[in-house]
């Protein structure tokens, strides 16, 4: 059994606004990678929240997925990674950590994750282009729960990636678009160009 994290639980000051709700094709953003979620093969999705947190609960209300609200929010990336792994239902095997700012992300991209987890052996998977790594990250729970229960900080699973080479599985991606996220005005703007618009 594995299990979607979402992490959209920051404030986003580097675009002035909660960039989590903001737009794309009528929806927003974390709409569409809460979305691919669901679609995929994974055995539950959660959410987790921090700042707006109402809000963003709210923009995926017809999604079949929990909500976990991170009330340290404040205190870096680390603390959602960490609220999302509390509770896990009995027989979860692995956890597929996402960001609520890559709506690119496909049901496809997860799926192929989670094949290569499952066939390969490998404690940690994730994508790859051209030599570089992305998130999506899958994690092995048996193998890396208790060292991602005592991450701090803002860097995320950053520094377990970084010391494990040997542990991770790959997921070769033909297109870099996957990757990007938003995290500037600029970005925002190229990425409602990846977006269909509705008729006016």
């Amino acid at each position: 059994m594995i299990i979607g994290i979402i992490l959209a639980a920051g404030a986003a000051r580097r675009m002035g606004k909660l960039k989590q709700l903001l737009p794309l094709a009528e929806k927003p953003m974390v709409w569409h990678v809460a979305s691919a979620a669901c679609r995929s093969h994974l055995a539950a999705v959660r959410l987790v929240t921090g700042a707006e947190s109402a809000a963003v609960s709210d923009a995926v209300l017809d999604l079949p997925l929990s909500v976990i609200h991170n009330p340290d929010w404040c205190q870096g990336q680390s603390t959602s990674l960490i609220a999302g792994l509390q509770g896990l239902p009995p027989g979860a095997d692995a956890v597929l950590f996402m960001l609520a700012d890559q709506p690119l992300v496909t049901p496809e991209l997860i799926n192929s994750l989670i094949a290569v987890f499952e066939a390969s052996g490998k404690s940690i998977v994730c994508p790859v282009h051209d030599g570089q790594r992305g998130l999506p990250v899958l994690f092995s729970l048996r193998k890396w729960q208790n060292a991602l229960n005592t991450l701090a900080g803002d860097q995320g699973a950053r520094s377990i990636i970084a010391a494990h080479p040997g542990e991770i599985g790959q997921v070769a991606v033909e297109s870099p678009e996957l990757f990007e996220d938003v995290d500037t005005p600029d970005d925002y703007r190229r990425m409602c160009g990846r977006f269909p618009q509705p008729p006016q």
